[in-house]
């Protein structure tokens, strides 16, 4: 058996046929009265007068639908609508001086019901259905000579009324069932676009967040180091040491360096160029090394070392740009305001999750103010452990800071293995 696709049939397409049908019906209608007229004796009076007439109530008909069609297509700017009272009068008034002159044209009034319950109100309409009702009844028992109206004669124009008014509802409820739809079209299509705009927005905001924190893990640690470390650079050269003013400005050209590589990374939009030339664990540990030269290069004395616990496996690559970046804020942090002689970074891989603690003996500070501290400041600093939060958010981790005033810090970092995107979503403790 094949298959036959078949358009659906809308409301819509239901009333269109129906406008069509009434209006070939009106016009079959008035040509069979016409016909009727020419087939009569030459010498009937008024024969010539009422095919004139025929040929009026034509062409009003004709200017109204027309009119009417050109304005639901746009072509017509004036709504004929407010005629459509005198045209249905005038076009009802022609039809019953037709009537008189001849008892064929009544058949007409089937159509003309239509009309005057689709024009008229809602008491109007049915009345006047009755009247010409009334009328084409008077009309054909006048015709027949009878003493009294044959049962064909009543039946007939009863039967015509009332199935038009059946009709004339159901085309009423179609209408409004298209109105209906039509409307949750509309309605659907601007649901559509609002949420595409809203998508739009929130892909915009999204990466804009990303790009926020790639930079302030990246660039700006890396422009405040040059800065410290330029600070470290002309002070020796002031007090004459030149093997130290070496190693500074030796460390400036190699976070330069690693800064254009990250400024070319983000236009790329590849991930850390750290990670595509070494293994997390590598980066780590390079990591610390970098950190404890900036701080020698500074001036300080921060001992930055790393642990590895358990076997290490392979991790998805965005686990290993949150890890490294995670590791990269708080060191940063360490060496920035935590005043500490040691750091200790340690990551651990214990089965059902991956672990990063980073942990320093420095100054602290009061866990009460982390909300304050996750805000960012004002001028643009002091972004850091949101960048953090939203990183370990993104790949539903969790994130705690232990902090007390002398007593040190310790970042831990938890992500699930081999859950994915289903694992419990991220918190800040």
């Amino acid at each position: 058996m094949s298959a036959v696709d078949a358009s659906p049939v809308t409301s819509g397409t239901i009333l269109r046929f129906l406008r069509v049908t009434l209006h070939v019906g009106f016009a079959g209608l008035l040509a069979v009265g016409v016909l009727r007229l020419l087939i009569q004796p030459e010498g009937r009076n008024g024969r010539y007068f009422f095919i004139a007439l025929s040929v009026l109530l034509a062409v009003v008909y004709l200017v109204g639908t027309v009119a009417e069609k050109r304005f639901s297509t746009g072509a017509l700017e004036r709504n004929p609508r407010r005629f459509a009272v005198v045209w249905l009068a005038l076009i009802t008034l022609i039809w019953a001086v037709l009537m008189l002159g001849s008892v064929d044209f009544s058949w007409l009034v089937f159509p003309l019901f239509f009309l005057h319950l689709h024009l008229l109100p809602r008491w109007v309409g049915p009345s006047m259905v009755v009247l010409m009702t009334v009328g084409v009844i008077l009309a054909q028992w006048m015709s027949t000579g009878a003493s009294a109206p044959p049962l064909p004669v009543i039946v007939g124009p009863l039967f015509g009324a009332a199935f038009a008014v059946v009709t004339s509802k159901a085309y009423l409820l179609l209408y409004q069932e298209g109105e209906v739809q039509r409307r949750a079209a509309d309605e659907l299509r601007r649901t559509r676009a609002e949420l595409a705009a809203t998508q739009h927005e929130s892909g915009v905001l999204a990466e804009r967040a990303r790009l926020a924190r790639e930079i302030h893990d990246t660039l700006a640690q890396g422009f405040s180091s040059i800065i410290l470390v330029s600070r470290a650079a002309l002070r020796s050269l002031n007090s004459g040491d030149v093997e130290s003013s070496k190693e500074s400005l030796d460390m400036i050209e190699a976070t330069a360096a690693e800064n254009l590589a990250e400024a070319r990374n983000f236009v790329r939009g590849l991930s850390a160029p750290a990670l595509a030339e070494a293994s997390l664990v590598e980066s780590l540990s390079r990591l610390c090394t970098k950190t404890q030269r900036e701080a020698a290069a500074r001036g300080g004395s921060l001992r930055c070392s790393f642990r590895l616990d358990g076997e290490p496996v392979d991790l998805p690559q965005p686990y290993k740009v949150t890890l490294l970046r995670a590791a990269q804020a708080s060191l940063a942090n360490v060496w920035l305001h935590a005043k500490a002689g040691s750091a200790v970074v340690s990551l651990a891989f214990l089965g059902s999750e991956v672990t990063l603690d980073v942990f320093d003996d420095g100054r602290g500070f009061e866990p009460e103010k982390l909300a304050d501290t996750v805000a960012g400041r004002a001028d643009g600093s002091g972004f850091g452990l949101q960048s953090l939060h939203e990183r370990v958010l993104a790949q539903h981790g969790t994130l705690a800071i232990e902090s007390a005033p002398g007593e040190g810090t310790v970042v831990a970092i938890r992500l699930p293995l081999g859950m994915g995107t289903n694992a419990g979503q991220g918190e800040i403790a």
